[in-house]
């Protein structure tokens, strides 16, 4: 079976047509609506605001949120996921851009009010110092009080209940199989995914570095965002030891006003 060669940093040829049939089980509007109905809520923030989804894929999230009346930036790597994105419509409100987010635009400096990073787009780096660089990022764009919301894996659920091997059919009735171990040294996730569908067949891999609450909260306090909120995934059920997923609300703390020294 071909196997396609594997670049160290993975994530830049990985987001393509391939990754969203291997992944569409997953993805579907009713999910998409439910999940920013969610963020509605968590966010609490007036029409206009101005909302930044990082990465933002083909448009799930970014989409939704600019119909709510967000003022909505969504930026990614993905050439091939961004046009799947602008193919769903822009606007005043919703505007896509190229980028990485370890180096956003300087400009972006305090722009946004919230800041989303959703569907476990973290930990793709081969350094972990690239991850603290991402939350930095993520701080540096937020206005003072500004809110993060981190979605994704949570290492402690996801090691609880591990599931080594999985398979599924898609509706063009492609078969993806899928093995995945862990390194629990450097914390990293690998995943080989193996597919044969009337497209042909073939093989490749990602990997990503799985958090744990605490290590993300700490992560975010060095940045200067506080976690204030912590739940199940996008449910309303607080993060337990056993949750798969996390949902992280951070906000950026205001610095205080120097004391001034009485004489």
């Amino acid at each position: 079976m071909p196997k396609r060669a594997q670049p160290m940093e993975w994530w830049k040829s990985y987001f393509d047509a391939q990754y969203l049939l291997e992944y569409e089980p997953l993805l579907s509007l009713e999910r998409d609506r439910a999940e920013v109905a969610r963020l509605l809520d968590v966010l609490g923030l007036p029409s206009g605001s101005r909302v930044l989804d990082v990465p933002c894929g083909q448009g799930r999230h970014a989409h939704l949120l600019a119909e709510a009346g967000f003022d909505v930036v969504g930026l990614d790597y993905s050439a091939d996921l961004l046009a799947r994105a602008r193919g769903r419509g822009t606007g005043p409100r919703l505007r896509y851009r190229r980028g990485n987010m370890k180096r956003m635009p300087a400009q972006w400096r305090g722009r946004f009010d919230a800041v989303v990073n959703l569907f476990t787009s973290f930990g793709f780096f081969v350094s972990p110092r690239d991850d603290r660089d991402v939350i930095r990022e993520f701080a540096r764009v937020l206005r003072p009080g500004g809110v993060l919301v981190w979605h994704g894996a949570s290492r402690d659920g996801v090691m609880a209940r591990f599931l080594g091997r999985d398979w599924w059919t898609t509706r063009n009735k492609t078969l993806i199989a899928q093995e995945r171990s862990f390194d629990p040294l450097s914390g990293q996730l690998t995943v080989e995914s193996v597919w044969r569908g009337p497209k042909g067949m073939g093989s490749r891999e990602h990997r990503i570095r799985l958090y744990s609450p605490t290590h993300l909260a700490e992560l975010c306090a060095d940045a200067g965002l506080v976690v204030e909120e912590a739940y199940d995934g996008f449910t309303e059920k607080p993060l337990a030891r056993s949750s798969g997923e996390m949902m992280l609300v951070a906000r950026k703390t205001t610095p205080l006003p120097a004391l001034r020294r009485s004489r």
